[in-house]
């Protein structure tokens, strides 16, 4: 099976937004797509990797430590270990695909292969050779959540958070007049809950690895702020911390940061389902930007020159499933 992510990521934005059952009623009236930045569809499919659990490959200082906490005896015993909510409800009650142990192909198309073009790609529908870059450009081309603000039963209704701070020049926030927070922007304070407010001062406060982007938390839980007060149609969330980590050629970290993505969506889930707006009626939908390269000592890079970086995987599910236990 080979599919063209931006195709298949596409068609479910439209279907959550305007489908109908026979019976008239809509199947699924919001949609949260949450992206994490270059994680791998190898340890999405097949958990920790041995040969990067060292210092060698990975810059481990604690085999032992990573190794009690990710390694099991199976592929799938170790995919579970690292993203349980994935692997226990997403994949239990939806669908997962990219898995090339099993000929099922995913990838995207821009010949690029590293985050803007990426991004592009899947929010507009296809890749454009204008976008070539990772600089601070606004996007020449519509998103989809541009298109679906345009709608009138959902102008203003269609929001996006993101840890990287190109995302208001990716979905170009002036002219889609999309709500876009990103990077170490505080979120408007007239707006702000006391829990958003205490998030604006960890970000004015918290020292900064990153220049780009904190952590991937600060932006969490500023978009699930958002997403209970506010209660938007359609929500975006971009994660970062995979990329960073792995750029930094930290495994453990790298590792941890895809188990917290896990557990963010655990957190969505059960939110969603306490919101009677969402309850059983809303699409979650999980990819990365781009992969990585499959070997112990090209994981950590990505781009053109490493093809196999052109591989991702894409999971869907639905919460009119039960919520999980």
């Amino acid at each position: 099976m080979r599919f063209r992510p931006v195709l298949f990521l596409l068609a479910p934005f439209l279907v959550a937004a305007f489908a109908v059952s026979a019976q008239g009623q809509p199947k699924t009236t919001h949609v949260i797509f949450v992206m994490t930045d270059g994680l791998r569809w190898q340890e999405v499919f097949q958990g920790a990797e041995a040969g990067i659990m060292n210092k060698r490959n990975g810059n481990v200082s604690n085999e032992a430590a990573l190794k009690k906490a990710y390694w099991r005896e199976t592929p799938e015993a170790r995919r579970e270990a690292l993203l349980p909510f994935v692997w226990s409800v997403m994949a239990q009650q939806g669908q997962l695909f990219g898995n090339r142990k099993k000929g099922s192909d995913a990838y995207v198309t821009n010949g690029k292969f590293f985050s803007y073009p990426g991004y592009s790609e899947t929010l507009c529908g296809f890749p454009d050779n204008r976008v070539d870059s990772n600089e601070k450009v606004f996007n020449p081309n519509v998103t989809v959540f541009e298109w679906l603000n345009q709608k009138p039963e959902l102008h203003g209704h269609i929001a996006a958070f993101g840890a990287w701070d190109v995302f208001p020049w990716i979905f170009n926030a002036p002219r889609s007049g999309l709500t876009v927070n990103a990077g170490w922007d505080s979120f408007p304070s007239g707006t702000a809950s006391p829990e958003l407010a205490l998030i604006n001062r960890l970000k004015e406060q918290t020292p900064r690895i990153w220049p780009d982007e904190p952590f991937d938390a600060l932006l969490f839980y500023t978009a699930l702020e958002y997403l209970k007060s506010d209660k938007p149609r359609v929500l975006f969330i971009g994660l970062g911390e995979t990329d960073e980590w792995a750029h930094g050629r930290r495994y453990s970290d790298y590792l941890d940061a895809a188990h917290r993505v896990d557990a963010y969506l655990r957190v969505l889930w059960e939110t969603v389902q306490s919101i009677p707006e969402y309850r059983d009626s809303t699409t979650l939908i999980l990819s990365p930007d781009h992969g990585r390269g499959a070997s112990v000592r090209m994981w950590t890079e990505h781009g053109d020159k490493v093809p196999d970086s052109k591989y991702i995987w894409m999971a869907f599910a639905e919460t009119r499933y039960q919520a999980a236990r």
